[in-house]
């Protein structure tokens, strides 16, 4: 049994990425931004032995020209079809034995604490959530023992009650919330974070 962490990215390619970020800043900067931060969060993360990091990579890697970004994680698996709930299901019920935690790669603010804590809180529960300031989650972890949880259906993505309807449907599990964090959407988050790293 091992802890296994998995970051769901999309390939850094330009229109694919970020996109209400370029609204604001351009599809440049938004891209540069993503591709910067999610390099910068493979290497911090992969870099600990307490888990085995996993890319969960949009397109599957067949269709991904440049693999770079790849290069500091444990292992890449594709996130395959259906939307966000069905590749992240496909995550849970796919991972070698043990728990597992589920993160975004548009959060540049994570940090191993943040996973440390996360695994930890499996311990003494069945599930785990970040929410983030806009009704989503950043993570979302199973313990999948004794069995893996299915919490994905009818949640309507990008609604701002993604994470309500999450918790709503682990029923009867135990599920601990860590601390909420924001992701970078908008000009503004993109001078906020920035402002935060000095």
């Amino acid at each position: 049994m091992q802890n296994t962490l998995a970051i769901m990215a999309k390939a850094p390619a330009m229109g694919r990425v970020k996109t209400r970020l370029a609204k604001d800043v351009g599809p440049v900067e938004a891209t540069r931004f993503y591709r910067v931060a999610l390099a910068r969060l493979i290497r911090r993360l992969a870099a600990d032995p307490r888990w085995q990091t996993v890319v969960a990579a949009s397109p599957d890697m067949q269709a991904l020209p440049d693999q770079r970004w790849l290069q500091n994680a444990d292992a890449v698996v594709p996130q395959g079809e259906g939307d966000l709930g069905a590749r992240m299901q496909r995550v849970f019920d796919t991972a070698p034995k043990g728990p597992v935690v589920i993160i975004g790669s548009d959060i540049p603010d994570i940090s191993a604490r943040h996973i440390a804590q996360a695994f930890k809180a499996l311990g003494n529960n069945d599930a785990v959530m970040g929410p983030s300031v806009d009704g989503g989650y950043w993570l979302i972890g199973q313990k999948r023992m004794p069995k893996v949880l299915m919490p994905f259906e009818n949640v309507e993505w990008s609604s701002g009650r993604e994470c309500d309807q999450t918790v709503a449907n682990f029923a009867t599990a135990r599920v601990s919330m860590l601390n909420e964090l924001s992701d970078v959407d908008s000009g503004a988050d993109l001078a906020q974070w920035r402002g935060r790293c000095g």
